[in-house]
């Protein structure tokens, strides 16, 4: 069953929490048994103290009393040198085990006695020592013999003894802790090193497998994109062939419209020929300037080699001479003059601006300069925002006051129709002399 990036992350991060958890504990209890140790450490530096200075101060008053009893036999006072070692070693020893002892009710109790039995006890070896020295042996012996200094040695024997059987479990107590903590440890760094181990094994394989399906995975894509790739070529070949089919099928029909529609205004033409009322023969000329702008425009397309557009210059630069050309042979005298700035549109767009501008130069031609010679200008150029502008203009005699049209109408009409069909605005400006026709439309090809 494959495995999901989501999968790998998810149970990446568990791994590595469960294994940090696992470091954790080692190093928690790690820092807790080294903290345990410096305890014991300490604890039994101080019992170490207390049991030595209770050993040393039994033994000091062993040696007070021997070097006592030597002296009580022997009467040489060179028995006297020990005692007096061995008492003021008996001292220091004493003030030490005090210092040494951890600070409790029963621990004061307990000094408190053995103080006054230590006190006691050297007070009655001086006491019988120095009885012997002024040579009264009787009294010695008899003080030595009612037993008070063996009784009162016996009780410091007990309390030192107590001391030192209760340093010796104490110190018992904290080894067997010690052996008990080095297991738990021993156990926690067993158990957490498997952990460990596991999740490195755990993360090691769920990355390698997924490293593997990866290389899988990647393998099938390229054979997929091969494959792909194969089909593309295939596909964009034939579109690449439906679309050459579909361009020359396209310029065929509009070489075809451009027939048909010169064939109409031939035949308009011919009609136009054969009738003798003048209001007529204008009317149907006008209808054949219309007819030869629209088919100029499919003329345009089909030998432009792109069917999409239309180069407006070009086509308005053919479209303007044919006009000036059947003005002139109407005896109209008036001169063409233009500028056109590139610019490609679409068909439906180009025809309607053809029309307009047919319409506008005809009426130019014919009204503007009634009774002399004079020059028409077109103008085409581009504004800012995604728009354009067409002007025909002249310096003749101009619209009149009311702006009326100068003829049917129809030309009017088909101008402001054709505008609305655009989204164009139309513009008459009075000159002096003459008028401008401006026509502001939107361009939305520019290539």
């Amino acid at each position: 069953m494959p495995i999901s990036s989501r999968f790998v992350v998810n149970s990446t991060i568990f791994l590595l929490l469960v294994g940090f958890l696992a470091l954790v504990a080692i190093v928690g209890m790690t820092i807790w048994l080294g903290e345990n140790a410096q305890r014991y450490v300490d604890e039994a530096s101080q019992v170490r103290d207390v049991r030595i200075a209770a050993v040393e101060l039994r033994s000091a008053l062993q040696n007070a009393e021997s070097s006592q009893r030597g002296f009580l036999v022997g009467g040489n006072e060179i028995y006297l040198a020990p005692y007096g070692n061995a008492r003021t070693q008996a001292q220091a020893q004493f003030e030490r085990l005090k210092a040494s002892l951890s600070p409790s009710s029963q621990t004061e109790r307990m000094i408190r006695r053995l103080t006054d039995v230590i006190a006691e006890k050297f007070d009655e070896m001086d006491r019988t020592i120095a009885l012997k020295s002024d040579l009264r042996d009787a009294d010695a012996l008899a003080l030595f013999r009612s037993n008070r200094g063996k009784a009162l040695m016996d009780e410091a024997n007990v309390f030192l003894s107590s001391i030192m059987r209760t340093s010796d479990e104490r110190l018992t107590t904290g080894i067997a802790e010690q052996r008990r903590n080095a297991t738990w440890l021993r156990w926690v760094s067993v158990i957490g090193g498997l952990i460990i181990i596991l999740v490195v094994g755990g993360v090691t394989i769920t990355i390698f497998r997924y490293a593997r399906e990866i290389v899988q995975t990647r393998d099938e894509v390229q054979i997929l994109n091969a494959s792909l790739e194969q089909r593309v070529r295939s596909r964009t070949a034939d579109l690449i062939a439906a679309r050459d089919k579909a361009e020359v099928l396209l310029a065929e029909v509009n070489h075809r419209v451009a027939n048909s529609l010169s064939m109409v205004a031939a035949l308009v033409r011919l009609q136009s020929n054969g009738i003798k009322d003048q209001v007529a023969k204008d009317a149907l000329n006008e209808t054949q300037g219309r007819i030869d702008a629209i088919s100029a425009v499919h003329k345009s397309l089909y030998s432009s080699g792109d069917a999409r557009f239309v180069d407006l210059d070009q086509y308005l630069s053919g479209l303007l001479s044919n006009v000036e050309t059947s003005m002139r042979n109407e005896g109209h005298g008036a001169s063409l003059r233009y500028d056109l700035e590139p610019l490609k549109l679409k068909p439906d767009l180009s025809v309607n601006l053809g029309v307009i501008v047919t319409e506008w130069v005809t009426n130019a031609f014919k009204y503007a300069y009634p009774d002399r010679a004079g020059e028409v200008r077109v103008r085409l150029k581009r504004l800012p925002e995604g728009r354009a502008e067409l002007v025909v203009e002249d310096d003749g005699v101009g619209r009149g006051a009311e702006g009326a049209p100068k003829g049917s109408g129809l030309g009017t009409r088909i101008v402001n129709a054709m505008a609305r069909t655009i989204g164009a605005e139309v513009e008459y400006i009075a000159r002096h002399p003459g008028t401008s026709a401006r026509l502001a439309f939107p361009s939305p090809v520019e290539i």
